[in-house]
């Protein structure tokens, strides 16, 4: 097929490049010429895992391409798909940019011929495919929906720092449309993923199934910090070791004939740590509580993610403050600015309020991120915060070491401060490290 992807941020570029690996024409459409310069050179604007390799190849086979304009994609395409940005703004999501696009889309349909499908991938709250992008598209365009072109919701499942490999194999894929015909183009789209459960629906059950997805997630965190901070409130109990027993449960794992166990992935979500971040969790937990207040249901449970989040941060000044009355002139040093490793991602990061809380109270702060790097540069940009170009620099004469990003180069750590004289203090804000691998160790729920 051909397509247009409209936005190339983490969803946008990734969707637009694995499509492209799967054989269809893309067009991937962007405001931002230099980003669309970039991307026709083959340099992703992001980092991700995997990504560059597949851009670079599918830009030299002629089959990806990125553009500023958005009618000359839209006139070459069967299918479009709308995966621009929806931030939160504390009240409910802003569909500035989803409008704007469908207006553009449907002022481009409106010398179309044939049945254009057009495809919300961004994520947005239930009715917003139907009662905004669908007004507006049959407005610009002088057209009707399913007469004249179709209308889908097709959200994405994608883990940033994995989003490729999420992409090229994923575990379901949900398919709304308003009618057979759009359904069909969106088969169409994904025949070449033989063997993955799929979810043909409405516009709106899409809409809230990829809400709901999040929502679970996010829930499994925070119960799991709940739980971590009772842990260490009691005394004498280790959340590592109580996560192991959790998930060890047949609910969670399957025996396989030999006696060994396979557990899924979501066991990953029961973990002790210092918050969830990301583009994604903290925006569309608060847009579904949002969104269910204005439909008369209180979300409290919801509610209660959001607020044990929001306070888990301040553990890991906690656990410091059990070493240091006064942090004032004491050289901390922060591993991991990113919100998730494999990614440069620092949206909601905890690291953040974490830097903040540390320079608020006079410490000398220093940081370390193998890829955040460029973004904390500018989120930081006139604060005294040292950068540190490597781990080695960054643990050197260190005082204290937080550890909040779950990235692999940190379990070099021991073996970088064992011969120190003075012993630093770790405060393991990932329980990535084994607890008797240092001298001086704290961890979240121990």
């Amino acid at each position: 097929m051909n397509v247009a992807v409209i936005g190339t941020g983490y969803v946008g570029l990734v969707t637009g490049v694995c499509l492209a690996e799967r054989g269809h024409q893309v067009v991937c459409v962007d405001l931002d010429a230099t980003k669309v310069a970039a991307i026709n050179r083959g340099v992703p604007p992001i980092f991700e895992r995997g990504l560059e390799p597949l851009l670079q190849r599918n830009v030299a086979d002629g089959r990806l391409r990125a553009s500023t304009d958005l009618p000359g994609a839209i006139a070459g395409a069967d299918l479009s798909l709308i995966a621009v940005g929806t931030p939160f703004d504390g009240r409910q999501i802003d569909l500035t940019q989803i409008r704007m696009v469908a207006r553009e889309i449907g002022a481009a349909l409106a010398t179309q011929d044939g049945y254009h499908v057009v495809v919300v991938k961004s994520t947005v709250v239930p009715g917003t495919t139907d009662d905004v992008v669908r007004p507006i598209l049959e407005e610009a365009s002088g057209r009707k929906a399913g007469v004249d072109f179709g209308v889908g919701m097709n959200p994405e499942f994608l883990t940033e720092g994995e989003a490729v490999s999420d992409f090229m194999d994923p575990d379901r894929i949900v398919l709304g449309g308003i009618d057979d015909r759009t359904i069909a183009a969106l088969e169409t789209l994904y025949a070449s993923f033989t063997g993955v459960a799929r979810v043909h629906t409405n516009n709106k059950t899409a809409e809230l199934t990829k809400y709901t997805s999040n929502a679970l997630l996010a829930t499994m965190i925070s119960f799991s910090n709940e739980i971590a901070n009772l842990c260490a409130a009691v005394g004498d109990v280790d959340a590592v070791d109580v996560m192991r027993g959790v998930h060890l449960s047949r609910y969670l794992s399957t025996i396989r004939p030999d006696g060994s166990r396979l557990q899924p992935g979501i066991v990953s979500f029961l973990a002790a740590g210092c918050g969830f971040g990301g583009s994604c969790l903290p925006k569309d937990v608060n847009a579904l509580i949002a969104h269910g207040e204005r439909a008369g249901v209180p979300m409290d449970v919801l509610k209660a993610v959001i607020q044990v989040n929001e306070h888990q941060a301040a553990r890991m000044l906690e656990l410091l403050g059990r070493h240091f009355p006064s942090l004032a002139g004491v050289r901390v040093v922060v591993l991991g600015l990113s919100f998730r490793p494999d990614t440069n991602d620092m949206r909601e990061s905890p690291a953040v309020p974490i830097v903040e809380r540390l320079l608020a109270a006079g410490a000398r702060v220093a940081a370390y991120d193998p890829a955040a790097g460029t973004e904390a540069r500018k989120i930081f940009a006139g604060r005294p915060v040292q950068l540190c170009a490597s781990l080695e620099e960054a643990v050197h004469d260190a005082e204290a070491i937080l550890l909040v990003t779950r990235w692999d180069e940190f379990r070099r750590v021991p073996a970088l401060i064992e011969r120190r004289d003075r012993q630093p203090v770790l405060i393991d804000g990932r329980r990535l490290l084994d607890k008797h691998s240092v001298a001086r160790y704290e961890g979240i729920g121990l």
